[in-house]
């Protein structure tokens, strides 16, 4: 059994949520993912397991770590942990450190083969799955607009969730120049202009651009800089930004 750490760089749960989605359609079906970004450790919020009809499962707290990859891959199954047998032994007072007490205890016995999915606990209904509600991409005339989940923290380029393909229906040709708009909330933090490039060395040093990151989704950057420093960009739910073709000359 090969045991991964993928990352300790999520401190949010939709940022969280994000990057496990990033992450887990490059593993193999069966792979088992602890997820553990949880504020409500203790609480009455559930333990769970989720089956995603890829065939991945994903154990952690219910506190909407799981929207996005439930979204994108189906749910095929879904059960509460039942901590009288998956839990540590002698860790029964201790609340307040699941991550290694029900999250890698279950999940490492789910893994080994020691308990089958079906003795994880009892069986949920899918549509009670708990989701985050968010921005979705949408496209509205000459202009779509979407969320910034992330920023690429090593280079400090701006990641939004904006899919190539729906930007694509702007008919925004390679070269071209778009206007960006970033809020957050209804403020307005940044506002310019940018080409559309293929990558970064088509823009002088210094310059912005818009591109497509290994996500397929917009992005944007500065050639050898930082755009999020430049322009003090943040990133979560409340970071909104809009990207709009600009009049033909």
């Amino acid at each position: 059994m090969l045991i991964s750490d993928l990352t300790h760089e999520a401190g949010d749960i939709f940022t969280a949520g994000y990057r496990l989605s990033q992450a887990e359609n490059f593993w193999p079906a069966g792979t088992v993912f602890v997820t553990v970004v949880d504020p409500g450790v203790g609480t009455p919020r559930r333990s769970i397991v989720l089956k995603t009809r890829t065939g991945h499962y994903f154990v952690g707290p219910e506190n909407g770590l799981l929207t996005l990859v439930a979204e994108r891959d189906g749910i095929a199954g879904l059960r509460e942990i039942d901590e009288r047998v998956n839990r540590r032994p002698g860790s029964g007072e201790s609340h307040t450190f699941h991550g290694r007490d029900v999250y890698g205890y279950t999940g490492a016995r789910l893994a080994a083969g020691r308990i089958s999915f079906e003795q994880v606990g009892p069986s949920l209904p899918p549509d009670s799955l708990v989701k985050l509600a968010y921005r979705q991409p949408t496209r509205e005339g000459d202009r779509v607009t979407g969320l910034i989940p992330v920023l690429d923290i090593q280079f400090g380029n701006v990641w939004s969730n904006i899919p190539k393909a729906l930007f694509d229906q702007l008919g925004v040709a390679t070269g071209e120049r778009v206007h960006v708009r970033i809020f957050r909330g209804d403020t307005l933090v940044d506002e310019l202009e940018a080409p559309y490039a293929r990558t970064f060395g088509q823009v002088p040093v210094g310059q912005p651009l818009v591109y497509v990151n290994s996500l397929m989704n917009l992005s944007l950057a500065l050639n050898q800089g930082s755009f999020a420093a430049a322009h003090n960009i943040g990133f979560g739910l409340d970071w909104r930004i809009e990207i709009q073709r600009l009049p033909k000359p």
